[in-house]
């Protein structure tokens, strides 16, 4: 039972229709791939075409550039459903769409999104966002990776951490330090191609608790040349771009976890109704029943939030307080609703032969990358101070 369906009849058409067809597709084509991107920490490779063909790998782009031109809301959906079935297959899509996808066409020039965006929207390239420093973490503003205008362009040298398709990713929206006088004013924004970049290199794929197929990797960037042309948006505009370009990630993370989250009900019910104990079903036990009550209440709860997030976006509302706050209430959900499917499964919830011990492995992550929970608070406490 797919408990997103509920919303149908909230939903335009259009969203319904991009529902139905994420639904089945998660079905068919990752849900059978679930288990071996876990257990073996494999990068679904062979989904990124048919996800390119479906046109969720350019969710919000125009389609002058061969984007789907879908709303916030057709994202958020799309993110949760791929998330119920499998985490790591939905983070990808989420950093390749919110992360490099949506810069890259508001700040970037007609040049820069001609060159790139209609391979990244059919799958045939695939996209990350460099914005974490192994000395920095949450602080953004403190980058210590710096650029050195040349002649011809910029030198772009120091480390990037914790960056999500690093290892498979052709292009990568990189911040640094253009003026380090300026604080977060002198922070600018690159469009680096990863691959083809003399002096830019990957280093090892994270051996990650949770998430296991999405990669996630260091960028060294040493004496690496880029182009004039490949400066995105303005000089000093690069803490800007990150800042919005994260409000709008946060509504697909929050997506990710009420997705893992539904994925522990989901299951959870499945297996009250079929376990038995003390000659009844666990189904029947008013302590499981209000752990699933419980769960259901927290996820809808979650959900609306997203969505709320989501409708405002798409209304040219700010929405950056209310991105938080879903990325904050869905990430805690995740994780409450993995634990109490990991209590109503029992000893079978602690091994690997079901798939709720996997739920809290990948929803712990929720609560750290795109901004850790306690920075989500800082972030909605700075809103409502103003």
């Amino acid at each position: 039972m797919s408990y997103t369906l509920d919303l149908e009849t909230e939903l335009t058409e259009t969203q319904t229709l991009v529902l139905s067809t994420v639904h089945s597709f998660s079905q068919s084509e990752v849900a059978p791939l679930s288990r071996k991107i876990d257990h073996e920490h494999y990068f679904p490779l062979e989904l990124i075409p048919k996800l390119g063909t479906l046109g969720f790998l350019g969710i919000n782009v125009s389609s002058k550039y061969g984007g789907s031109e879908l709303d916030a809301v057709c994202y958020a959906l799309i993110i949760e459903e791929l998330a119920r079935y499998c985490a790591s297959t939905s983070v990808i899509v989420s950093a390749h769409n919110s992360l490099c996808l949506w810069p890259l066409e508001h700040f970037g020039s007609d040049e820069q999104k001609e060159k790139y965006l209609p391979k990244l929207c059919a799958g045939e390239s695939l996209g990350a966002f460099a914005l974490s420093e192994p000395g920095t973490g949450s602080d953004a503003a403190r980058q210590t990776c710096v650029a050195k205008k040349t002649d011809k362009g910029w030198i772009l040298d120091g480390v990037k951490n914790w960056i999500t398709n690093a290892p498979q990713a052709d292009l990568c929206v990189i911040f640094a330090m253009t003026d380090q006088s300026l604080g977060h004013k002198g922070i600018s924004a690159f469009l680096v191609e990863l691959k083809n970049t003399k002096g830019v290199s990957v280093g090892k794929k994270e051996d990650k608790l949770g998430i296991c197929g999405s990669g996630t990797a260091s960028i060294i960037l040493e004496g690496a040349e880029i182009l004039d042309t490949q400066l995105l948006g303005k000089i000093g505009e690069g803490f800007k771009i990150a800042m919005s370009t994260l409000d709008g990630g946060r509504i697909g993370i929050g997506a990710q976890a009420v997705g893992i989250a539904r994925a522990a009900l989901e299951d959870s019910l499945e297996y009250s109704k079929q376990r038995e104990t003390f000659g009844v079903q666990i189904s029947q036990h008013q302590t499981i029943q209000n752990y699933l009550a419980d769960m259901s209440v927290e996820i809808d709860g979650a959900r609306l939030m997203v969505l709320h997030a989501a409708k405002r976006k798409d209304r040219g509302l700010g929405y950056t307080r209310q991105a938080a706050q879903a990325k904050l209430k869905a990430s805690e959900t995740a994780i409450a609703c993995a634990l109490k499917g990991i209590q109503i499964h029992g000893g079978y919830g602690y091994v690997k032969d079901f798939n709720v011990e996997r739920y809290l492995r990948d929803a712990k992550i929720t609560e750290i990358y795109e901004g850790t929970s306690e920075i989500q608070r800082l972030v909605i406490a700075a809103n409502l101070l103003k």
